[in-house]
């Protein structure tokens, strides 16, 4: 399994990080580009997938009813600048998550009518690519320690809602076509249920790893929806046709959901 090393994702797997499922599963923690490209090459069976990575990898399977995504906001995934928006001409993209890169060039080509900034793919090291780009794309925990003061930052979640009026799916768990989880299936519901009763448990240890105020850590995943519902089903639909207008990947797809037994359904719903 391949599971996604940022602060959004500990809830959904707090169960195996810090529970009783705890080496059920081999994890492999990394950056969500690498999850992808770990699923795509066969060397993991799940993985905890940036939502783009669904119009690229043929065949995936989605576990239904679970997600990463913003209500209105995310406070992980900023555009920084150092000169406003209609004056951006080259800026580095973080190099972890190509998601996070597709939705800046829907939100300023699309929405904003920019298409002749030059993107630069970097390493996530926000001082430096602010140091030698007009603006960046910074995610993840180093986005939870960037400052104002003169520079001008944007939460891309908010912007997307600002322009659709619609939650915006940053992840989603992703099962291989010849993947069969059979009692293995339920414990990815059970431990995001154990991770959203742990939020005080996880706030206190990463504010302590992240060196910010427990508070914070709080109210950011609180400001987090971890259910792939009807209004976060349109979020995903919205971002991956867009994507495939400007040929980000290469075609919309019609996602494939894992099918859960009766049971499972009753016990998530319920």
């Amino acid at each position: 399994m391949s599971f996604i090393e940022f602060l959004n994702a500990v809830p959904l797997g707090w169960g195996f990080l810090e529970g009783r499922h705890a080496g059920i599963l081999d994890v492999a923690f990394d950056v969500p580009s690498e999850c992808a490209r770990r699923l795509a090459a066969g060397e993991a069976d799940v993985g905890l997938i940036p939502v783009v990575e669904c119009g690229r990898v043929p065949g995936l399977r989605v576990l239904p009813d679970i997600c990463i995504a913003s209500r209105q906001e995310v406070k992980s995934v900023l555009f920084v600048s150092k000169v406003p928006i209609s004056r951006v001409s080259r800026l580095a993209v973080d190099r972890s998550s190509r998601t996070s890169a597709a939705l800046l060039k829907i939100i300023l080509e699309k929405f904003h009518g920019r298409d002749s900034i030059e993107y630069v793919v970097e390493e996530p090291d926000p001082e430096s690519m602010l140091e030698r780009y007009d603006a960046a794309l910074v995610i993840g925990n180093a986005a939870l320690q960037v400052g104002g003061g003169s520079l001008s930052v944007y939460d891309l979640a908010a912007e997307w809602f600002r322009f659709t009026g619609l939650p915006f799916v940053f992840a989603v768990w992703a099962v291989r076509p010849e993947v069969t989880l059979g009692n293995r299936l339920h414990l990815f519901y059970e431990s995001r249920e154990k991770g959203l009763r742990s939020i005080e448990a996880i706030s206190r240890l990463y504010a302590g790893r992240l060196g910010l105020e427990r508070a914070e850590v709080r109210e950011y995943l609180l400001n987090l929806n971890y259910v792939l519902d009807g209004k976060s089903r349109r979020g995903l639909a919205t971002f991956l046709d867009l994507a495939r207008e400007m040929g980000l990947i290469p075609a919309a797809p019609e996602l494939e959901y894992y099918p859960l037994p009766d049971s499972l359904r009753a016990a998530i719903k319920g």
